[in-house]
């Protein structure tokens, strides 16, 4: 197998594992709460601790590209997943269980802070695209975690069947260590200085993509749950988050695709945006009788919008370092947004008992993106000068 083709196997690999330890949760999440006594806040905690976690990773991606050099961080990352996994059969009580949302959290962020520069790096003729499909197979992931870990769970129990996403991990971990390119001396990596935190246009690509991602975590963590609530089984709200990731992956294939033909990315935003917000009013007015139309117009939505986000912060640099510094910024900064989501949910959910005010919550969100989405002319906002 030709070098390029390998590298091209083991991104897509890592990108499926970058979500099944998250994914794999929701289904089970009334089971383990019964079995560890876990509320609906500490529940919660398992969605947002790895989040927060990621956040806090990717902008840190500058100093852990100095320090660790992106062949050695991602395989790194892509252990530590393996490792939160295999904790979480070994241990499965409350604490130990929100430790390993911590370690999968940093294990996911090593890789999603180091290998968009890279991707930028060695496919600088195709990146825009190639990222659109590394998201996709992030999506794809969480469609294997819901879908797959019900059934798993009815074998071996829910803390094992979390387990057993530590053998992909572990797949993807030798893959990269054939395929990783060596990193690039430091002075190859040299670029003129790019300081994001001082550039609004940078803050406004981040607060569109948190707010984005906020809508995926919030559906990852609380769909299924909202729909045992309304009667269904744990294996039924799996294959339907399952459905949904499977649209998700669709959309994002598609959007990715067309990405050549819409150098405007506002017409497919404003697409995309419009079907989440008919899909989340439909998930309030009538989750049960419009189930199909909820999980197609939330699939359509949720999973164009992720590597949109990303392609259109892309679109402002050429550079490839100064590309992953951005979108370090981008993914940091918003995936600490997207944490507070699944929160705000558990918190509503304590203390109302009613998940359709997270709903409707995320419905006027999407509202706001439609408007912050109107900035994103082309070529407006590129970052020409020093610090952005």
């Amino acid at each position: 197998m030709k070098k390029q083709t390998l590298l091209l196997l083991a991104i897509i690999l890592l990108g499926l594992n970058l979500r099944p330890v998250l994914a794999a949760v929701g289904p089970l999440l009334d089971r383990i709460q019964l079995d560890t006594h876990l509320g609906h806040v500490g529940a919660s905690l398992l969605t947002s601790l790895p989040i927060v976690i990621m956040g806090l990773g990717a902008l840190a991606a500058t100093f852990l590209r100095g320090r660790l050099g992106e062949r050695r961080g991602i395989w790194l990352g892509t252990l530590l997943i393996a490792v939160a996994c295999l904790a979480r059969g070994l241990l499965p009580q409350a604490t130990p269980l929100l430790i390993s949302a911590l370690l999968a959290g940093a294990g996911i962020a090593f890789v999603q802070a180091l290998l968009p520069g890279l991707i930028k790096a060695r496919f600088s003729h195709d990146a825009g695209r190639l990222i659109g499909f590394y998201s996709c197979a992030i999506m794809g992931g969480a469609a294997f975690g819901a879908a797959l870990t019900p059934w798993l769970a009815q074998w071996l129990g829910w803390s094992w069947a979390l387990a057993t996403w530590a053998v992909p991990a572990i797949v993807a971990c030798l893959v990269w260590n054939r395929a990783a390119p060596a990193d690039e001396p430091a002075a190859a990596q040299a670029a003129a200085p790019l300081n994001p935190w001082r550039s609004p246009r940078a803050w406004l690509l981040m607060a569109f993509f948190g707010v984005g991602t906020a809508g995926y975590t919030l559906v990852l963590a609380w769909l299924p749950p909202y729909y045992t609530s309304l009667g269904w089984s744990a294996e039924a709200s799996g294959l339907l988050l399952a459905a949904l990731t499977l649209c998700e992956v669709a959309a994002g294939l598609l959007a990715s695709s067309l990405l050549a033909r819409c150098p405007d990315r506002r017409v497919l935003l404003g697409v995309v945006l419009v079907c989440l917000l008919l899909g989340l009013i439909a998930l309030v007015l009538a989750p049960l009788a419009l189930v199909v139309p909820i999980c197609v117009l939330i699939g359509i939505g949720i999973g164009a919008l992720f590597p949109l986000s990303l392609v259109v912060a892309q679109d402002h640099l050429d550079d490839p370092r100064q590309t992953g510094d951005l979108l370090a910024f981008v993914q940091g900064g918003g995936y600490l947004i997207a944490a507070t989501s699944p929160l705000l949910a558990g918190l509503l959910r304590q203390y109302a008992n009613d998940l359709r005010l997270s709903w409707l919550m995320m419905a006027a969100a999407t509202l706001v993106l439609m408007l912050m989405a109107t900035r994103f002319k082309p070529g407006s906002g590129r970052f020409h000068t020093r610090g952005g």
